[in-house]
């Protein structure tokens, strides 16, 4: 091989070394979605059609976004009633982890989501102002925003659990738009100090009733959280 043909081929490989180089690493796979906040309510304030009402509404908005494939369940807990005993929300959702719209994950399991440990409690799951989106991936307008809309339906404890005492915390088990309560947590982590400094997510005071317009006045929507429990 003569010079120029050295010289050439030298080139050739060098070039091709740059532009090997200059390839971005390739990213890892978005998770899938595993969790969001209803775009939209029912319509009907609290009452969702009990909870198989609830969860049709989260497949239903799922399936808008290609992630119907997935079993979709409400986050939400109902007292006992009669011969029908309590639900707890953290035993509807599956195991985890759950991803956002952005794939980002929100907890890796039951006891990261709740802080069931001391260690869990102090680490924190990530849902929070940044996190709760909905499944078309946009924000919920939280404290400083016009209309406020944080206010999650969870008639859940902090714990994930159904209340037991003689109150109604979830608007006859999310089939009234009249009479009674719901409890709701904060989308955002944020209030203006009206409860105690309470942030959570799902467990932050109850609403003034449970029209939809009681919800609004609050600082709600009707919204729900939707977790993938496949």
């Amino acid at each position: 091989m003569n010079k120029k043909s050295s010289f050439l081929a030298g080139l050739i490989v060098l070039t091709a070394n740059v532009s090997c180089a200059e390839q971005p690493p390739k990213e890892a796979p978005k998770p899938p979605l595993g969790f969001f906040v209803t775009s939209s309510g029912i319509g009907k304030g609290a009452d969702l059609g009990g909870l198989a009402g609830a969860d049709a509404h989260c497949q239903k908005l799922a399936g808008a976004v290609g992630a119907g494939n997935r079993n979709w369940r409400a986050y939400l807990s109902t007292q006992a009633d009669g011969d029908q005993p309590a639900v707890n929300a953290r035993d509807r959702i599956g195991k985890g982890p759950w991803a956002n719209a952005n794939g980002a994950i929100v907890a890796n399991d039951i006891a990261h989501l709740h802080g069931d440990t001391v260690e869990l409690g102090q680490l924190g799951n990530n849902v929070h102002r940044r996190t709760t989106l909905t499944e078309k991936g946009e924000p919920i307008q939280g404290v400083g925003e016009t209309p406020n809309q944080h206010d999650i339906i969870t008639g859940s404890k902090p714990d994930g659990r159904a209340y037991t005492d003689a109150a109604d915390h979830t608007c006859k088990n999310y089939t009234s738009n009249g009479e009674g309560t719901v409890r709701v947590g904060h989308s955002d982590r944020t209030n203006r100090g009206a409860t105690g400094g309470n942030v959570s997510w799902n467990s932050t005071h109850d609403s003034k009733g449970c029209s939809q317009a009681n919800l609004v006045s609050t600082g709600g929507a009707g919204y729900f959280y939707c977790f993938a429990a496949d």
